[in-house]
């Protein structure tokens, strides 16, 4: 036979420098794609919410014809609200799911531990700053869709 490795592993992994920089780099571009998701989301969830209030409040002026679909834009808005929030929580579980890849025993030697630490993506500020857009997202939804604003 060609391998004799068990067939759960395609790699064995080297405890080298270079390996341990690599695991750091991984690491740090999962923190990187999630700040990126989270700017996204905050991006959507704000263009929304204004639409909505800007299309509201424009109706309201003086001089302003009435709107051939005057539903439209609150739809449309909330439309970008539920995408962003979509998009942060399929992130998130993106993100999570890659943390714990990382953190199988077979990387625990490159990442410089003997166990894995408690709670990974509960420790990260962008985790926590994830959860709290996503918060905001829930309540703009809420609040555009019952109109409380």
């Amino acid at each position: 036979m060609a391998s004799e490795q068990p067939e759960d592993h395609r790699f064995q992994a080297k405890v080298t420098a270079e390996s341990h920089f690599s695991w750091l780099r991984t690491r740090l571009s999962l923190e990187r794609t999630m700040m990126s998701w989270v700017r996204t989301s905050v991006a959507l969830i704000g263009f929304g919410f204004t639409i909505v209030q800007f299309f509201e409040r424009f109706g309201q002026m003086e001089g302003v014809g009435e709107a051939i679909r005057p539903g439209a834009p609150r739809y449309f808005g909330l439309t970008l609200i539920a995408a962003g929030s979509l998009a942060l929580v399929v992130s998130v579980w993106q993100y999570w799911a890659g943390v714990r890849y990382l953190w199988r025993p077979d990387f625990r030697p490159i990442a410089g531990v003997r166990e894995r630490p408690p709670d990974i993506p509960f420790q990260t500020p962008i985790f926590a700053v994830a959860v709290f857009v996503g918060a905001i997202g829930i309540f703009a939804f809420v609040s555009v869709f019952t109109r409380l604003f």
